[in-house]
């Protein structure tokens, strides 16, 4: 066994050992405006329900270990003492990942991860519209727990109005686990789906991904497309030029079939399997073929 002092090594292999050991954890993913009414929307697995009565939800926004910024939700919970908390499930992990994506302040995270904006009944933050369970708090105290890249904040919410899709109740009226569906996180790429275990989902690409928003609407109203084929679709810096779908056609067989066949179902399912073994840009590629 390895014994490792925390202050001798970097904060950045700190928190891929809290991260990794520290695991699987809950996703507050966090609906805040700014000052002027603009929406940001933002996940945090550093998450957990602390009191039901009060109920009470703490999750911390902690600062970048790369260069000790801030994050946009910490800014505006501090500034409006509102947040919705919204519950993240199997079928929008992909998206939610996306909306992880570091895009300047004032753009909507909602319309670049392809979420639906459902108004709140008590605060002004949007509610995530696909999210299962979504809880509209009031912060009552932020906690800062250092000044260093890597220190958390602790965010205490007080939960005011609880709202549950009624498809994941049971007979009794209280959630059943099979079907939420939930997701948690762990380290790296790693995430748990609590009814069938491990999974990995790649990192939002560092430069930004064109988002959900960018997609051709063909695409987006496909029925051979969930949410979470939208969000490998959007996490990608450019779609390939017409050269290199030519070349990748050309190298093809099995594409070429399947355009000569200017069956529309047929294509749309053959990008289905490439998003399938995650290769997004062979997706791409077969979809702007014609």
């Amino acid at each position: 066994m390895i014994s490792i002092d925390p202050k001798t090594i970097s904060p950045a292999k700190l928190q891929g050992y809290l991260q990794s050991a520290i695991a699987p954890r809950p996703i507050a993913f966090a609906s805040t405006v700014d000052i002027n009414g603009n929406s940001n929307l933002s996940p945090f697995s550093f998450f957990n329900v602390f009191s039901s009565n009060p109920p009470v939800l703490v999750f911390s926004p902690a600062r970048r270990v790369r260069n000790n910024t801030i994050k946009h939700t910490l800014i505006n919970c501090d500034n409006t003492r509102q947040v919705v908390i919204n519950i993240v499930d199997y079928g929008m992990v992909q998206q939610m990942s996306l909306s992880s994506s570091e895009y300047p302040e004032g753009v909507n995270e909602f319309e670049k991860a392809g979420f639906t904006m459902l108004p709140s009944e008590i605060i002004k933050p949007f509610r995530v519209a696909e999210s299962p369970v979504q809880f509209e708090c009031k912060v009552n105290d932020i906690i800062a727990l250092g000044n260093e890249g890597g220190a958390g904040n602790l965010i205490i919410c007080e939960v005011l109005k609880i709202h549950i899709n009624e498809a994941i109740l049971d007979a009794s009226g209280m959630i059943d686990q099979t079907k939420i569906d939930l997701v948690s996180r762990l380290g790296g790429n790693w995430y748990s789906r609590a009814i069938s275990g491990l999974f990995e989902v790649e990192k939002p690409i560092s430069t930004l991904g064109i988002g959900v928003d960018s997609i051709p609407h063909f695409i987006k109203e496909s029925v051979y497309f969930d949410g979470n084929d939208l969000g490998k679709l959007g996490n990608i810096e450019a779609v390939p030029n017409k050269e290199e779908i030519t070349i990748f056609v050309k190298e093809n067989f099995s594409v070429k079939a399947v355009l000569s066949s200017d069956d529309e179902d047929k294509i749309h399912q053959k990008a289905k399997e490439y998003l399938d073994n995650n290769d997004t840009l062979s997706a791409w590629k077969v979809l702007l073929a014609k």
